[in-house]
């Protein structure tokens, strides 16, 4: 009898965890949610920050400083810190840098155009390791926030399809960096996508940061150049022309040709 029990009472502890696992997942998941809009809030909070510590701006000039969701937006935007740069040089760049990691971070609207517009504010090198920094750096934070929330969400309700695209990964995985160049230079799937999807299938985040930051380079150096030339743009889209999309496309081509040739050497040892 006693030793009946005793196998009742180590059984009932065995299963005693599993009854209380529910509550546990249910409240990670509450808590993740909290650490995004915490996040968000504390990034709306720079974004104030920095407002209120720019230098103190006329009227009329007040209702242009804003995110750029068009070229229009840009152009008076333009406007108002190309007169402020000289004397606030680090304040205005300062400004761009929040503002372009706030977009990518929750993949809101208006990066191009920030980019359009440092190509106006800043010189051409500078420009360009500034938008690809930041998109690198945005792009990462928003792969954090997948990871800690959407990860898990797509986990519980998708298992199965997460598992397929994680073994898909880890086939490619010696490949992963040109893989994720290839993505970023060409316009299959767009970059939040990429950003959201990424922590979920397993892509490790150095190789995101690296594939990111030298994968928007070439579309970026096309904008940054356009931004040159501001005022004669009406529209984002005219950035781009049949030269830029031909560089772009060989750019993609050449982030496939490493893996394409280790795919020949290793075919042809084996």
């Amino acid at each position: 009898m006693m030793g009946t029990q005793s196998t009742e009472v180590v059984e009932n502890n065995c299963y005693e965890p599993k009854i209380h696992t529910p509550n546990h997942h249910g409240t990670s998941t509450r808590q993740a949610v909290a650490t995004v809009i915490t996040i968000f809030v504390v990034s709306l909070l720079a974004l104030l920050y920095i407002y209120m510590k720019f230098p103190e701006l006329q009227e009329s000039e007040q209702q242009h400083l804003k995110i750029p969701w068009d070229i229009e937006d840009a152009k008076r935007l333009g406007q108002v810190l190309d007169r402020y740069k000289e004397k606030y040089y680090f304040e205005v760049l300062l400004a761009v840098f929040v503002t372009y990691i706030f977009l990518q971070t929750f993949a809101i609207p208006g990066s191009i155009s920030l980019s359009i517009l440092s190509g106006f504010l800043f010189p051409f090198p500078l420009a360009l390791v500034l938008v690809c920094f930041c998109s690198a750096t945005g792009a990462s934070l928003c792969y954090l926030l997948s990871y800690f929330l959407g990860r898990r969400i797509v986990y519980k309700y998708f298992p199965e399809k997460a598992s397929q695209w994680a073994a898909v990964v880890n086939k490619h995985r010696s490949n992963l960096l040109n893989y994720l160049l290839f993505l970023r230079v060409t316009p299959f799937l767009p970059n939040w996508f990429i950003n959201i999807v990424s922590p979920v299938i397993d892509v490790p985040l150095f190789p995101f940061w690296l594939g990111t930051f030298f994968g928007v380079a070439p579309p970026s150096f096309v904008a940054i150049q356009a931004g040159q030339t501001l005022y004669k743009l009406s529209a984002s889209s005219d950035a781009w022309s049949w030269t830029s999309v031909i560089l772009l496309a060989v750019f993609a081509i050449l982030s496939l040709v490493p893996v394409l040739l280790k795919k020949q050497l290793r075919d042809k040892f084996e």
